[in-house]
């Protein structure tokens, strides 16, 4: 059975452009090793914009060496990028980036939901690429609704989106360059969980909300991450009522993480190369 190693809790909320009231629940900073391949998760909870014909967002901005992969939950989000990627995802739907040798992108508030307005929640995750794919070519997945396939569980207590991974012999859409496991987790009605995981993975729950109790006695809560002992192969919590999760699972990659704001390399060498390459325009441009 999976034990519990800490929690991570941030109240205190940030703004990412003038369309993303985010907070930060982790970082690279700070808990890299214990969450590899992950490297940062943002989590905008539900705020309700009104209707605008601004273009409310992040502008132009670069990455290097790793993979952003942003679900939405409420809301819509437009994303383009100088590899030529780009699209827009609405209510439960993911881009996955793959950043890689770099690239500089742009993320604004779909143009449809700006004019309506209404309730915005997402999250977006950093994933890290081996050292090996680092400076492989960038790539863009628009991964919609109808293609993330849906588990129902027992006693109709809900159901698990596959997003990334396989669960209970279903895989998800995502492609990944090392094993992921990415589970949108949708309870019904106070229920217990129980999934069989790989041994030695990192293993995390986030609770966008909803309260959850696992067997250890540990509990959470609304946007609290519970990160888990990557031994064992039995993930087993309780719920009390209705909850919103999402499982991230997968195999650290035990290599140095060197990082600085929009680039993660393994050495700081390369950091400095990609600033140097970002300022030269190798990571390319928008015409417009």
């Amino acid at each position: 059975m999976k034990q519990v190693r800490f929690k991570r809790h941030n109240p205190r909320m940030h703004w990412v452009g003038d369309g993303f009231p985010v907070r930060s629940v982790f970082s690279y900073t700070d808990i890299a090793a214990e969450i590899s391949p992950f490297l940062m998760m943002d989590y905008a909870s539900p705020t309700r914009f009104p209707p605008t014909e601004e273009r409310k967002g992040v502008g132009e901005h670069p990455h290097r060496g790793f993979e952003t992969v942003t679900i939405v939950y409420e809301g819509e989000v437009e994303h383009r990028d100088s590899a030529g990627g780009g699209g827009t995802i609405g209510q439960d739907e993911v881009q996955w980036m793959t950043a890689a040798s770099g690239l500089v992108h742009e993320e604004f508030h779909g143009r449809d939901y700006a004019k309506t307005g209404g309730l915005f929640e997402m999250i977006q995750l950093w994933v890290n690429l081996p050292a090996r794919l680092k400076m492989s070519a960038p790539a863009y997945q628009g991964i919609t609704r109808e293609t993330i396939p849906a588990v129902d569980l027992p006693e109709n207590s809900g159901k698990v989106r596959v997003i990334a991974g396989e669960f209970q012999g279903i895989r998800g859409p995502a492609s990944t360059h090392t094993p992921i496991d990415l589970w949108d987790i949708r309870i019904d009605k106070t229920t217990r969980f129980s999934s069989r995981v790989p041994e030695g993975h990192t293993a995390a729950l986030f609770v966008l909300n909803g309260s959850v109790r696992f067997q250890d006695g540990h509990q959470a809560t609304d946007a609290e991450l519970v990160v888990l002992d990557p031994s064992g192969t039995e993930l087993e919590f309780e719920t009390d009522g209705p909850a919103k999760l999402l499982f991230l699972g997968g195999e650290p990659l035990h290599e140095p993480i060197v990082g600085y704001g929009p680039f993660v390399m393994n050495t700081p060498e390369e950091i400095q190369q990609a600033f140097l390459d970002y300022r030269s325009g190798k990571m390319g441009r928008f015409q417009n």
